[in-house]
């Protein structure tokens, strides 16, 4: 269910029932000549799509202005844009308590860009990852005071904590794809797995007409197949579909 078309009834429901609250982060970056700007986020929210056609969930508008970085390209007229990492934190910090107050529990964000070293983290995914956990140290010390913790009420901290229920579970940040998922699929940038992947859930964002031969790593998209990419989104949705069962 779409965040923006839901109505203040189907809101407390979807509180009630501790339904998924999962928006898509990425970034509006170059990906050669052959891909569309919005790759990184549009595998997301695509895959987010088919998602919905199975199970209550509620997916809010995507966020698509990350740390892009002009690592691969320059912008002028390539079409990156680039949103330093300390400028997103307080936009997430606030979006998230936002979201803690109306009542949700089970906030998911899943990311795709520059996550092949997910456990290390990078701008983007960092800068959401920190901003969830102050949303929520301030929201536990609004409600329950300072002290919260070292309180007798929390001697089961650790028992909640590997059970999956403690507060600091409340906003996750996943990979969309799992260093498994990576071992089996090509993780690359605008090169065969990529590209595969766009074709089987954005062929409109595709145009290998107009690919460079002259990007070293866009090169490896001239062996890019549908069926390739549709094994990558399966493997995607198996793990989507692990991360939000509760």
């Amino acid at each position: 269910m779409r965040y923006e078309l839901m109505m203040p009834k189907e809101v407390r429901t979807a509180i009630a029932e501790n339904w998924p609250v999962v928006i898509a982060l990425g970034v509006l970056e170059y990906h050669g000549e052959h891909l569309a700007l919005g790759m990184d986020t549009l595998a997301v929210t695509r895959c987010l799509d088919l998602i919905e056609k199975e199970r209550r969930l509620i997916i809010l508008p995507p966020f698509y202005y990350g740390a892009a970085s002009y690592a691969v390209e320059k912008p002028e007229g390539k079409g990156s844009v680039h949103v330093d990492a300390e400028k997103i934190m307080p936009f997430a910090k606030e979006m998230f308590k936002g979201l803690l107050r109306i009542g949700f529990r089970n906030i998911h964000g899943f990311i795709h860009h520059q996550t092949e070293n997910f456990t290390a983290g990078m701008p983007t995914d960092l800068a959401f990852k920190f901003a969830g956990r102050q949303a929520i140290f301030e929201l536990l010390e609004q409600e329950r005071g300072e002290g919260w913790w070292g309180d007798k009420s929390m001697a089961d901290y650790y028992a909640q904590h590997a059970t999956g229920s403690d507060p600091f579970n409340w906003i996750k940040i996943h990979p969309l794809m799992t260093k498994e998922i990576i071992a089996n699929y090509p993780f690359d940038h605008a090169g065969i797995g990529e590209t595969s992947l766009m074709m089987s859930l954005c062929p409109e964002g595709v145009d290998l007409t107009r690919l460079d031969p002259e990007e070293w790593y866009s090169k490896s998209a001239e062996n890019a197949s549908t069926e390739l990419g549709d094994k990558g989104r399966d493997m995607i949705l198996s793990h989507i579909r692990q991360v939000l069962q509760n």
